[in-house]
């Protein structure tokens, strides 16, 4: 139960933030589709009540200022090559595989959807360890995993 309260909590404030809707209308919709997934999907983000779901929910929440930090920069970073009047030359997309130290399901999907939220950066694939990325530039491309896989790891892997 406090799993099911703790996922429909987060995804409440993150509708809130993402929305902007404050309206009752659209506050009560967001409420129960905030319910409807914590009903349904609290074990993603909470895996069994043993789990120490307080440290993960602490150590999330600490990872979130710091990804939206990094958004922010690839932000400019992307901006600036699509600037820049020599913007073909700037840019080498590929597609390239990396291998994760990640273990445990949700960590993976956080460090992918990290990635994908990042611009200039999409996940494609996730098998097992192997990640497949597609980086705009080679410097996103070399950036990962990196402090994002660190920082993930902190906060959702069992073992520190």
């Amino acid at each position: 139960m406090k799993a099911k309260f703790a996922t429909f909590v987060i995804m409440l404030v993150f509708w809130v933030v993402m929305s902007g809707m404050f309206d009752a209308f659209h506050f009560s919709l967001g409420v129960i589709c905030c319910l409807l997934v914590a009903y349904f999907s609290s074990d993603l983000l909470f895996p069994a009540p043993a789990q120490p779901w307080l440290r993960e929910l602490i150590g999330m929440f600490a990872y979130f200022p710091w990804l939206l930090w990094q958004i922010i920069l690839a932000n400019f970073q992307v901006a600036y090559l699509i600037l820049h009047p020599q913007m073909l030359e700037k840019i080498d997309p590929h597609l390239f595989r990396f291998t994760s130290k990640l273990t445990r399901p949700i960590a993976k999907v956080a460090m992918a959807q990290s990635i994908t939220l990042t611009p200039g950066t999409i996940t494609v694939n996730i098998h097992e360890d192997q990640f497949a990325v597609y980086a705009l530039t080679r410097e996103a491309a070399e950036s990962l995993p990196g402090e994002m896989e660190q920082r993930i790891a902190k906060a959702l892997e069992l073992e520190r």
